[in-house]
């Protein structure tokens, strides 16, 4: 497939909590901000401090979340931690309909559910280069209790376990952030690059 058809179709990027995806697709962003939109959520949640609503999810209800699946309007969604969140088709197009590449930050169950949809996007895996670096990210942020790192740290070996599967097109290990970004970006921009090898799962 050529650079320009690779480009035009969305990229879902995926990868376990603390690998440093908001990191990477930030840096994307800021250095290329007329080439990518991102995919705004919808979620169930509170707004935290400085979130915008429709820059950083569209802020819902229970109920308007559950018309909304009713409506098929989502090509995913998912229930994490009591709250709702998922990703509509109506956002996708309007990235696209800008004549932007939309990019999708997709937990692993969601990326099944678009799997059996026709949105033929490029799935591209960020993996920690050990899951002993993913624990010390996590401990490092200061926001994990010892039970919700160790709820992360198991989520993160069945996403990499899925991943090793053969789910993604491309996985490029979060070893070095400049490293990884270089591939990303290469990547988002439609050029072809050679996957990294997945950690093992019981380091």
């Amino acid at each position: 497939m050529s650079p320009l058809a690779d480009f035009l179709r969305p990229l879902v990027i995926s990868g376990p909590s603390g690998v440093g995806k908001s990191s990477l697709l930030s840096r994307l962003f800021a250095d290329y901000p007329d080439k990518f939109g991102f995919s705004v959520s919808h979620t169930t949640r509170s707004p935290r401090a400085g979130e915008i609503n429709g820059k950083h999810y569209y802020f819902v209800s229970h109920d308007q979340f559950r018309n909304l699946i009713a409506e098929n309007a989502f090509i995913e969604h998912a229930e994490f931690s009591g709250n709702c969140y998922g990703t509509s088709f109506m956002t996708v197009r309007e990235v696209s309909g800008a004549g932007r590449r939309c990019v999708l930050d997709i937990e692993a169950q969601g990326v099944r559910q678009i799997k059996a949809t026709n949105l033929n996007p490029v799935y591209l895996f960020i993996s920690p280069p050990s899951m002993a670096a993913l624990r010390d990210r996590l401990s490092g942020r200061g926001t994990e209790t010892e039970a919700s790192a160790a709820k992360r740290l198991a989520t993160a070996q069945k996403e990499i376990a899925y991943a090793k599967e053969g789910a993604h097109d491309i996985v490029i290990v979060n070893d070095d952030l400049d490293r990884a970004y270089e591939l990303l970006k290469s990547v988002a921009l439609g050029e072809q690059i050679t996957s990294d090898v997945l950690p093992p799962l019981d380091d």
